[in-house]
């Protein structure tokens, strides 16, 4: 763009020169793309955990050298906390409580036993002033804004404190507890389903860009199915009470049809989020009928 007259005029030497640096980045896989073309860049500020967590490794390659910087933690209802330490490793990442955000509650949270249908059992609200190191807790927001003791669902643990206020760790979203058995999964275990067979079984869905070779989905299939480390997991695997973990690959574009479907039936594109974790048949039967290949694990023979 000019800056004199405001109007996008051609810059050929800077074009060609980005078509120089991507036809390099190309062959090296796009390694360290983005120092390489704004190389005034000091550092990658993004949201790096909960459901993001899974993208690091790529953002990483992407980012070469430069320092990968998490963002804060918030939600559409109401900021909750900062990034006290930026410097740390998005892995190892906490968020210091603002107190003036919201009015904090937070309902302590233990792993439920195997034979109940609840993740988590609940003991009574405590307030911000109350938490302990260690355990997890669902937080509740009053806001300012009309939210009355909204459950937000998120599950964190206290890992400390930054002088007095709490340092959260997120652990996961409530209800996205995985179970077929009497195994208790996480959204943060599988980063790394409906039980429609007997036995019952994981069933994952990927949407892939390019060709993969099959015999690489079948070994990543088998990856996956052996990171489920929870012993209920491995015990049930072991004697057939849950059935080899499914991979399915779907068409590109499925998961916008999802998308698609949430927008036709009033959902808001800025609020949208893929599901993680569903047993909406609707959903199901869009991932089923764009399945194109299935892989089933030999992980427990």
């Amino acid at each position: 763009m000019s800056p004199t007259t405001g109007i996008i005029v051609p810059h050929p030497e800077l074009a060609s020169r980005i078509e120089s640096i991507c036809e390099e980045l190309e062959r090296e896989d796009w390694f360290s793309i983005i120092p390489r073309l704004w190389p005034n860049v000091k550092y990658v500020y993004s949201i790096m955990t909960g459901s993001m967590q899974p993208y690091l490794n790529k953002l990483r390659h992407y980012a070469g050298n430069l320092p990968l910087v998490s963002a804060d933690y918030g939600s559409t209802e109401s900021w909750i906390g900062v990034n006290v330490e930026p410097s740390s490793p998005p892995e190892k990442v906490t968020f210091a409580v603002i107190p003036t955000f919201s009015y904090f509650e937070f309902i302590p949270l233990h792993r439920s036993k195997p034979q109940t249908n609840d993740d988590f059992i609940e003991d009574d609200p405590v307030p911000l002033s109350q938490v302990k190191i260690g355990q997890e807790y669902e937080i509740i927001l009053t806001t300012f804004t009309g939210l009355y003791r909204y459950r937000l669902g998120d599950v964190v643990e206290v890992i400390g404190f930054h002088k007095k206020t709490p340092k959260l760790n997120f652990i996961c979203r409530r209800k996205l507890i995985l179970t077929v058995n009497i195994d208790k999964n996480t959204e943060k275990d599988l980063h790394h389903a409906n039980v429609a067979k007997r036995p019952g079984h994981y069933v994952i869905y990927w949407e892939i860009k390019g060709d993969v070779e099959e015999k690489v989905l079948g070994e990543c299939c088998r990856e996956m199915d052996a990171s489920f480390v929870d012993h209920g997991y491995v015990v049930s695997r072991k004697t057939n009470s849950i059935g080899p973990l499914e991979l399915c690959i779907v068409e590109r574009g499925t998961f916008k049809k999802i998308l698609e479907h949430f927008i036709g039936n009033g959902a808001a594109l800025s609020q949208f989020k893929t599901p993680r974790c569903t047993s909406n048949q609707v959903l199901l039967r869009i991932l089923n009928v764009c399945t194109m290949k299935r892989f089933y694990s030999t992980t427990y023979g």
